[in-house]
């Protein structure tokens, strides 16, 4: 009986071993089948990888021109300011210059009306002479410079034509008089030199 039983057992557990072995082994159309889907996971997620890669590189990118652009307009507008201030200080004296020509001018009108030959007034001359010397130096100082061109060709952008003269003894477009100086402040033009041009006779 013992050894009837240990047979059954025996061939009760060969058969569990067999429908094991039997469920545990696929077959090989399963196996390849497994294999493709788990490759065709493994290539969807290498393909998400790969777009969120290109998607991080391309803000990267994005980010580093808004901040180049952000150092470029700083740079721009430092530029700006300081050509600001440096045109203030350059023209910032303009407006007085303009108001202190007339007195210039008033000092030349008094000194050619001045009749130097004589003696009484001679010493008024020298006096007012002097009084203009050092308005002008004070002027050159502050970056004024005169624009006296008698005797130059005349340049438009400098000299304001009052009138046209024929003078055979010149070449035509010549300044022959100046009636008012003009001034430049730092190289801009404040005021044009009033002036009398020459022309074919």
């Amino acid at each position: 009986m013992a050894k009837e039983r240990s047979e059954e057992e025996q061939i009760e557990t060969g058969d569990q071993v067999e429908q094991a072995a039997e469920v545990e082994t696929p077959s090989a159309e399963e196996q390849q089948a497994a294999e493709e889907a788990l490759a065709e996971e493994l290539a969807g997620g290498e393909s998400a990888l790969e777009e969120e890669i290109a998607s991080l590189h391309q803000q990267l990118a994005d980010h580093k021109e808004m901040v180049l652009r952000a150092q470029a307009e700083v740079q721009n507008a430092r530029r700006r300011a300081q050509q600001d201030v440096e045109k203030a200080h350059k023209f910032g004296v303009e407006k007085l210059i303009k108001e202190l020509l007339p007195v210039v001018d008033n000092l030349e009108r008094a000194l050619s009306s001045i009749n130097t030959e004589d003696e009484a007034q001679k010493a008024v001359a020298e006096g007012i002479e002097l009084t203009q010397k050092s308005f002008i130096d004070t002027l050159t100082k502050s970056g004024v410079e005169v624009i006296d061109p008698a005797g130059e060709p005349f340049d438009p952008e400098l000299h304001q034509a009052m009138t046209q003269v024929p003078n055979p003894d010149v070449e035509p477009n010549t300044v022959l008089d100046v009636f008012q100086k003009g001034y430049r402040l730092n190289g801009r033009l404040v005021r044009p030199a009033m002036v009398v041009v020459s022309k074919a006779p």
